[in-house]
């Protein structure tokens, strides 16, 4: 090996020792300070599930929220007072917030009753407060593995008096997933819009 060829080969190993990596950097754990809603400790791991879109396309949780700030709420279209106020709540304050903050978030709502929530009644329910809320739906079985994976609290079935008029008792947290992949803090019945708007943009940041 000459001398010049032996240089050239070692300046280009240098080069590529000295090159950046092509891995992306891992992200930063997300510091819920200065939110208004309660902290988790330690921060809650995002699930992996698969469940159905009210079009019919199966949805990997983990993998179409990768990226986004995701609002994750277990409910039904039925709910008389929890579910309509968060997600009335939800699309007040991304209304009053602009698209860099809208492109960033993504609210995906899993009803507790697919027998009654069809797809259709589902996106119908849902085109009510915001046509870019997911609205996902599956067997009861799959949706009950994504609420243990959370730690949720089972739902409570009460039967009323009119046939198939019963009432669902779920959980009425709202998981705020920010871009680490964990949820760092919940949001509780009860948040205000005004709430909601300022630590969408924090969420975000």
């Amino acid at each position: 090996m000459t001398p010049l060829l032996r240089a050239i080969l070692v300046t280009a190993s240098v080069a590529l020792l000295a090159a950046p990596s092509c891995r992306p950097a891992p992200r930063k754990p997300f510091n819920p300070e200065g939110l208004t809603a309660p902290k988790v400790s330690p921060p809650i791991p995002k699930p992996d599930f698969v469940l159905a879109t009210t079009d019919g396309a199966p949805f990997d949780f983990r993998r179409e929220t990768e990226g986004y700030v995701t609002l994750l709420f277990f409910g039904y279209t039925n709910c008389p007072d929890i579910c309509p106020v968060h997600l009335a709540n939800i699309a007040v304050a991304l209304k009053k917030l602009g698209p860099e903050v809208n492109n960033a978030v993504k609210v995906v709502f899993v009803t507790n009753d697919p027998a009654r929530d069809t797809p259709t009644v589902l996106r119908t329910y849902l085109d009510r407060f915001d046509q870019r809320f997911i609205g996902l739906t599956g067997d009861s079985l799959a949706i009950t593995n994504a609420m243990r994976q959370l730690n949720l609290s089972p739902i409570v079935r009460e039967e009323g008096t009119q046939p198939g008029g019963y009432t669902i008792g779920h959980s009425a947290i709202v998981l705020a997933f920010t871009r680490d992949n964990f949820a760092h803090v919940v949001y509780p019945f009860g948040i205000r819009q005004d709430d909601w708007a300022r630590d969408l943009v924090l969420l975000t940041r």
